[in-house]
């Protein structure tokens, strides 16, 4: 029974460590995707910080962390603020709403003018415009 014991804490152990060595490199990758994403620093800025983060990688992601780490949440919400944009930019691009009701009935008027709908369709189109 003492063996069953032992190793479920060494499984137990081993889990946390591994726990710990995903966490530190997805911290250490973080911090390398932020150094070469921001735009503002020099660079022998990056290539300092690329040394440090490569030589001493937990030292260094941790002085990366202090040091920068406010400016790190700046550019990930101005990444995600300008995503956003861009999206919602596509989505009215797409469906349409950008467009006054006087250009779709002049578009609708130009499909009409062109065969390519009849006069109930254009009455139909002309109709959901105004509305």
């Amino acid at each position: 029974m003492d063996s069953l014991t032992t190793d479920f804490w060494d499984i137990l152990l081993w889990s946390f460590w591994f726990f710990i060595w995903i966490s530190a490199l997805m911290i250490w990758f973080r911090c390398l995707f932020d150094l070469f994403g921001d735009p503002e620093l020099s660079g022998w800025g990056k290539a300092g910080w690329a040394i440090l983060l490569i030589f001493l990688p937990w030292l260094g992601a941790l002085i990366y962390l202090i040091a920068r780490g406010r400016s790190m949440a700046r550019r990930q919400m101005a990444a995600v603020a300008e995503q956003q944009a861009a999206q919602q930019e596509y989505i009215q691009q797409v469906a349409g709403k950008g467009t006054s009701p006087a250009s779709q009935i002049a578009d609708a008027k130009a499909l009409l003018d062109s065969g390519a709908i009849n006069q109930a369709e254009f009455d139909s189109l002309k109709a959901k415009a105004m509305a």
